[in-house]
């Protein structure tokens, strides 16, 4: 008797001992992205900072081509095999994946206190009652300028389209510089660092995105139209041959200083810094006059969501949580300079740079670019459309007017705004 007690009692305790052990295992999870460009950062920066707080729970960033990860992605999924965590494109690709079921809901994840409307809208259901991925940064738009060029013309930053104007006659009456480096061929470029860098100006950011949405505004409004009008002033300032000028070689045009002005994203500074052999500056888009408020697009760009069927769930909460935190985000904005945090805690920037373009958001209203929540959706594709129209009215083949035009009769084809 005493020795089949004793028995049980070792087998018990033998159970009791193998299942702490299995629990007390290590973790592994695994990070789905398209960044490779950030594998040392993640290696070398970010994990080791998680699991240096997070003992037990080790973490393997796996990065896919950035042109095959939706496929890839989409297959992974399917099979089953896909990491528990998804790096998050912006707005419908990342809300497909939440429809099929692919993405969990977040919404009550501690840490999503930390972003505003704004910052989770691009990973939210249309209602915005889902949320489905943490949001980790945004891209900023402005000028960036060559601050020999300035120095030397005698040049003021413009903070008007008077001044703006002004500066770019100055530049090009000198002769020295192209006054602005911007080519039309591959067309997004007249539209992302063209129209969507200045029209929050004309339509007040938000109040005209969301007026758009909800059909209260069109793009024939005249607050739609002045971005357009705008564009085609800067046709004299691009250099000659814009027309057949690629994004490239718009690029190249600035860093080897050719060019005074650069109309841009802020994912160009760190490409930037290791090219240019002059100092650089930054303005954001100018206003129309003295006093008036200011808008930037500051735009959605980067989130991680949980895979719905990863097995590891409670680790990767406490690691999209650690995402959600400042320390996160101080990290990964410094890391990747022109990559802006989201979160509502101020990151301290250390690139000039960088700090100058995220300071805009103290004095300026956050938008995000128009076409891209629920506008984008149909066909004509309202954010390729916009592209095309944006180079044309720069090439002067379209009036303006004529582009709005263009645009509206494309969306009222197939989006009918809920009332």
């Amino acid at each position: 008797m005493t020795t089949k007690l004793l028995t049980a009692l070792l087998l018990g305790t033998s159970i009791l001992g193998s299942a702490g052990m299995a629990y007390a295992q290590d973790v592994t999870l695994n990070i789905e992205s398209w960044r490779g460009d950030d594998l040392a950062i993640w290696k070398d920066k970010l994990i080791p900072a998680f699991e240096a707080k997070n003992p037990g729970i080790k973490v393997v960033f796996a990065p896919s081509a950035p042109t095959e990860y939706d496929a890839a992605m989409g297959a992974k999924l399917a099979a089953g095999s896909a990491g528990d965590l998804i790096t998050c494109r912006p707005f419908d690709k990342s809300l497909e994946l939440f429809k099929k079921g692919n993405l969990a809901d977040i919404s009550t994840l501690p840490g999503m206190e930390n972003f505003s409307d704004v910052a989770k809208a691009a990973w939210q259901t249309d209602d915005g009652k889902s949320s489905f991925c943490v949001p980790m940064a945004s891209v900023i738009h402005g000028f960036i300028y060559n601050k020999d060029a300035f120095d030397q013309l005698g040049i003021k930053v413009p903070t008007t389209n008077e001044e703006f104007y002004a500066a770019l006659d100055k530049i090009k009456a000198d002769g020295t510089y192209i006054p602005m480096a911007m080519g039309t061929k591959d067309l997004w470029e007249a539209a992302t660092m063209g129209y969507q860098n200045i029209g929050p100006n004309y339509w007040k950011g938000e109040e005209g995105r969301t007026a758009l949405i909800k059909g209260e505004q069109k793009l024939t409004d005249p607050q739609w139209v002045a971005p357009f009008a705008e564009l085609a002033k800067w046709k004299p300032y691009l250099g000659d041959g814009f027309e057949a000028q690629t994004y490239p070689d718009s690029q190249n045009l600035f860093t080897l200083g050719r060019a005074a002005i650069y109309p841009a994203g802020s994912w160009e500074i760190g490409l930037f810094n290791t090219q240019a052999q002059f100092k650089m500056g930054a303005f954001p888009p100018p206003v129309q006059k003295a006093g008036d408020t200011c808008y930037i697009s500051d735009h959605t760009d980067i989130g991680m969501g949980l895979n719905a069927a990863s097995k590891n769930a409670d680790a990767a909460k406490t690691f999209l949580t650690w995402v959600a935190s400042p320390d996160f985000a101080t990290i990964y904005a410094n890391a990747l300079p022109g990559f802006f945090s989201l979160n509502k805690t101020p990151v301290k920037m250390e690139d000039p740079l960088a700090q100058e373009f995220v300071s805009w958001r103290d004095k300026c209203k956050s938008t995000i670019r128009s076409t891209y929540q629920i506008l984008g959706r149909g066909t004509p594709n309202l954010e390729n459309e916009t592209w095309v129209e944006s180079a044309n009215v720069i090439n002067g083949t379209d009036t303006p007017e004529a582009a709005a035009k263009k645009l509206q009769d494309g969306l009222d084809s197939w989006y009918k705004p809920a009332k």
